[in-house]
C-alpha cells in the first residue's frame, strides 16, 4: 500500500489536485482511498462519507473526511475518563461533551490519527491525502518523531521501573497515585505517535507538491522543500497547476507564459517529475472537469520515490575524518545552522528544525567543519583519539 501526500502554496489547487489524482489512479484499476484533511462538517475520519452526491465517483474509489472538532472531543473525554480519580481528588467538575470546543492544533493531530487509520486498510492500494498547506504540512508530518522524543525525555520508560511500588503507594493514599495512569496514558500516546511515524517515514510515503508557476510560488516552494528534505519525506512530482498557453497572441498571457516556462526549467534541474495542468479559465466545476485533469499525459501517480539517504563517506584514509552527507536542495549558507549535542545533531535549514541523533560511528567523533556545495551539506567528524578502536 503507497500514501502520497499532496500539498503546496495555499491557494494552489491542493484539492483539485488531489481529488484528480485519485481519480487518475483508480482509472488505472488501483483501490484508491481519497483522504480529506477538511474541516467542513461530515462525518469522521476514515469512515466513507454518506454524501457521495458531493464526491468524486469512479470505480475503485472511497472518498473519506475528517472532523478533527469530533476527534478533538472523543480523545479529551477519554483523557477525563482516565484520570477522573485524581479530577476527583483535586475538586474538579467534569466537561460534558456538547461543551468541548476544539483548540488550535486539533487538526494536526485529527489528520495524523486518520492517516494511520487509512494506512492499516487492507483494501486499499492507495492513500492520497488532501493536506494542508506547505508549511503547516511539514510541520505536522514531523510531529510525530518530536512528541516521541518529548515523550521519552519527560517520562522516561525506565522509571516505569518503580510502577511496583505505586499499587502500595496507592493503598496508602487511598487514591490511584497520579503517576501510574500518567505514564500508562505516556506508553499508549507513544504506540499511537510510532505507528503513524513509521507512515510517515515508510518507503511507499511520498509527497505529490502542486503549485502555481511563479516567484511566490517558488519562494514557498523552495522552503517546504527544504524541510520535506530535513525530514528525509521524498517528493514524488512537482504539479504545475493552472499553466496558460505559451503561444497565445496577449502579451499579458505571453509574459505569464514565459514566466512559467523559466519556473519549469529551474525545478526541473532538481530532478523532480514534472506535470502541467492546464488553466481552464476558471476554477474546476463538477466530475467532467476533474475528470479532464485525471486524463492528462503524466499525471497518474507513478511509482513510490526512494526515502533520500544520508550517508556516511568514509575519508580517514585521505583526510583523516568521516563526513556525513545531507541533501538539501536550493539550501543557502545563511539560513543553515548546526550544533553538536552529545549524541544528537540539531539541524537548522530555515524555520526548520530537526534533532538527528547521530550513526553510530559518529557518535566517537567530534564535529570538525561542514560546508555546503552542490545542495548537499557535508558535515566533517573527526575520530575521537580516545573513543575510537586502536589500530595494532
Amino acid at each position: 500500500m503507497h500514501t502520497l501526500l499532496v500539498t503546496g502554496p495555499g491557494g494552489a489547487g491542493r484539492t483539485t489536485v488531489a481529488t484528480a489524482t485519485a481519480l487518475a489512479a483508480a482509472a488505472q484499476g488501483r483501490r484508491v482511498l481519497l483522504l480529506k484533511a477538511d474541516p467542513a462538517a461530515g462525518p469522521s475520519a476514515a469512515v466513507p462519507s454518506a454524501d457521495q452526491s458531493a464526491e468524486p465517483r469512479a470505480e475503485g474509489l472511497r472518498t473519506a473526511r475528517i472532523d478533527s472538532g469530533d476527534e478533538f472531543r472523543q480523545e479529551l473525554l477519554a483523557l477525563q475518563e482516565r484520570g477522573s480519580a485524581l479530577l476527583g481528588m483535586l475538586g474538579a467538575r467534569p466537561l460534558a461533551a456538547d461543551e468541548l470546543t476544539e483548540l488550535p492544533g486539533a487538526e494536526q493531530f485529527a489528520l495524523l490519527r486518520a492517516l494511520r487509520r487509512a494506512a492499516a486498510e487492507p483494501a486499499t492500494d492507495l492513500v492520497v491525502v488532501d493536506m494542508p498547506p506547505l508549511h503547516q504540512a511539514v510541520a505536522t508530518l514531523a510531529l510525530p518523531a518530536q512528541l516521541r522524543r518529548y515523550l521519552a525525555r519527560l517520562l522516561p520508560a525506565e522509571r516505569q521501573a518503580a510502577r511496583a511500588l505505586r499499587p502500595v503507594l496507592a493503598q496508602l493514599a487511598g487514591v490511584p497515585m497520579p503517576a501510574q495512569w500518567l505514564y500508562e496514558a505516556a506508553a499508549r500516546w507513544d504506540e499511537e505517535l510510532a505507528a503513524v511515524q513509521a507512515v510517515v517515514e515508510a518507503p511507499t510515503t511520498a509527497v505529490r507538491l502542486v503549485a502555481e508557476p511563479g516567484p511566490a510560488a517558488d519562494a514557498v516552494l523552495r522552503t517546504g522543500v527544504l524541510g520535506l528534505a530535513l525530514h528525509r519525506i521524498p517528493v514524488a512530482g512537482l504539479v504545475l497547476n493552472r499553466t496558460v498557453p505559451a503561444d497565445s497572441a496577449d502579451p499579458w498571457v505571453a509574459g505569464i507564459a514565459a514566466q512559467q516556462r523559466a519556473f519549469a526549467e529551474r525545478w526541473g534541474t532538481y530532478g523532480i517529475p514534472l506535470t502541467a495542468l492546464p488553466h481552464l479559465g476558471r476554477d474546476p466545476r463538477g466530475a467532467e472537469d476533474l475528470a479532464g485533469l485525471a486524463a492528462t499525459e503524466g499525471f497518474a501517480p507513478g511509482p513510490a520515490r526512494p526515502r533520500p539517504e544520508w550517508t556516511v563517506e568514509d575519508r580517514i584514509a585521505e583526510d583523516g575524518v568521516l563526513v556525513w552527507c545531507v541533501p538539501l536542495p536550493r539550501a543557502e549558507k545563511r539560513e543553515l545552522d548546526l550544533v553538536r549535542r552529545g549524541d544528537e545533531l540539531l539541524l537548522t535549514v530555515g524555520p526548520y528544525r530537526r534533532i538527528v541523533p547521530l550513526p553510530a560511528a559518529l557518535r566517537r567523533c567530534t564535529v570538525s567543519g561542514a560546508a555546503l556545495a552542490e545542495d548537499v551539506l557535508r558535515v566533517r567528524f573527526t575520530p575521537d583519539p580516545g573513543l575510537w578502536p586502536r589500530t595494532p
